[in-house]
């Protein structure tokens, strides 16, 4: 196992990493079919995963099968749908019916859902072929992909460090070529933190613009369905597919997305107004990923932004409010499982459940309050500007065999919570209504992406993808893949 992986020289032309724009031009144009695109997504699946480990099932006849009929309709000049034959990875978090649905746990290992996640389902009418599930920790608990069930999932750029979680899996299947498109859920920021270690776009949408239905509650606020791709227009066409009304979800926002997907939509820079947090203002930031966000900014000022760098004001009140919701959260939904099922979890799962059944309502209650103070101290910052700029982590990765309880993790040599608190993304996971990206910002000397954030201002989900669309103009990542 190589300690440190370098960019290879791979382009865009390979079948395997062209993207989902590129390969419906393709489609249409004939040369080739989502039979070549399955057929080289699945070869390096095989070839790749024993290295990453970021597959839990395999769908490769079904979706042999799916991409013929894709086929045949571009051949015939049928009308075909916005993604019709192109490689879905899918969580396995998300119940599809009749498909093992585990959540990472021995507690549910071979049990078939008898549900489909609202936003899976729109992915797959429009024509998307799932032909690979991908890993996640025990219940979605943390930011390091690693299960009872499935192991460790690890960085494509170096396996010495981890995927990131909870998306890890759906994050590496997109970096190393496994898929084409990937999607996943984000409540701490769990489509944002594994697109930054492996050099992805993650979105994170605006509370309700994805329907949810993810878990027993649907007023849960800081959990959102999100595209985990190469480009931003993909991103957009994966968006503009799973936004609109579920008549099931009742905080679901009622308007669909219509995001320019082609990459010529392009967008300016041009007197876009940013504001930039190096830190959040409690954060502490290693240098690698300090300098990448650093010169991110300066390319965005170069093009014609208007930057302006900005003290957020918040503390580390922010953390311990995610960390007691999401505490009290996990206890909600996974305590009933406790008596039979503990010795049999993670360890840091049980840690998590026990600490959630310990909260007074009060105390959760209590979160909300600190949530309002947040949006007081940001609101009047994104009044005057179009976008805030963070890095997305404080550190380009954690380290493969990372332990959320280490009580020696540092950055900087300072202590550091191992658990979450080097993830600049959960606030925003707390102030839901805000849109979200993690898009690449340059690589760590370790080899693994560095990350970072665009937050939008409430609902305005197209104008940040605007934005982002505008900076991947400016610093084009698509082409760098790793070499596995």
């Amino acid at each position: 196992m190589s300690t440190l992986l370098k960019t290879s020289e791979h382009a865009t032309s390979e079948l395997h990493y062209v993207s989902a724009e590129e390969a419906i031009r393709g489609f249409r144009d004939g040369n080739f079919s989502p039979v070549d695109l399955m057929k080289a997504v699945i070869a390096r699946c095989e070839a790749v995963n024993p290295v990453v480990n970021a597959i839990t099932n395999r769908f490769y006849e079904q979706a042999l099968k799916q991409a013929e009929v894709a086929s045949e309709r571009y051949r015939s000049g049928a009308d075909v749908r916005p993604l019709e034959g192109i490689p879905l990875a899918i969580k396995e978090l998300h119940p599809m019916k009749g498909v093992t649905t585990t959540w990472g746990s021995k507690i549910f290992e071979g049990v078939p859902a008898d549900r489909t996640l609202p936003a899976v389902q729109r992915l797959l009418d429009a024509g998307a072929i799932m032909h690979i599930r991908t890993t996640t920790p025990e219940f979605a608990h943390c930011g390091h992909c690693h299960s009872p069930l499935y192991g460790i999932t690890r960085n494509p750029w170096n396996q010495e460090y981890s995927s990131g979680g909870s998306s890890g899996g759906s994050a590496v299947t997109v970096a190393a070529g496994m898929t084409t498109i990937a999607e996943g859920d984000d409540g701490g920021g769990s489509i944002r933190m594994p697109s930054s270690m492996c050099g992805t776009v993650g979105f994170k949408p605006s509370y309700g613009r994805i329907p949810g239905l993810l878990l027993d509650t649907m007023f849960e606020s800081i959990i959102h369905i999100g595209p985990i791709t190469r480009t931003v227009g993909d991103a957009a066409r994966m968006v503009n597919v799973m936004s609109g009304q579920d008549r099931d979800d009742i905080t679901s926002l009622r308007d669909r997305m219509d995001i320019p997907t082609d990459q010529a939509a392009g967008g300016s820079m041009e007197g876009v107004r940013i504001a930039f947090s190096p830190d959040l203002g409690y954060f502490e930031i290693d240098p690698e990923v300090a300098r990448n966000t650093k010169l991110a900014v300066e390319k965005m000022a170069a093009a014609g932004a208007i930057v302006e760098e900005v003290d957020v004001g918040w503390s580390d009140l922010t953390y311990d409010a995610w960390v007691t919701h999401w505490e009290g959260l996990f206890a909600t939904i996974a305590h009933q499982h406790i008596p039979q099922w503990q010795y049999k979890m993670d360890p840091f799962v049980r840690k998590l459940l026990e600490k959630g059944l310990g909260h007074s309502a009060v105390r959760v209650k209590q979160t909300e309050i600190v949530r309002s103070q947040m949006w007081k101290r940001l609101s009047p910052i994104m009044a005057n500007h179009d976008v805030l700029v963070t890095p997305t982590l404080a550190l380009p990765a954690l380290k493969a065999d990372h332990k959320n309880d280490d009580p020696g993790f540092s950055i900087n040599g300072k202590p550091v919570d191992a658990f979450l608190a080097w993830a600049l993304t959960y606030p925003f996971n707390l102030l839901s209504q805000c849109p979200a990206f993690s898009l690449p910002s340059g690589f760590s000397s370790s080899g693994v992406p560095t990350g970072v954030q665009l937050i939008g201002r409430p609902f305005e989900d197209a104008a940040t993808f605007g934005v982002a669309r505008a900076f991947e103009a400016l610093a084009p990542w698509s082409q760098a893949h790793p070499d596995l």
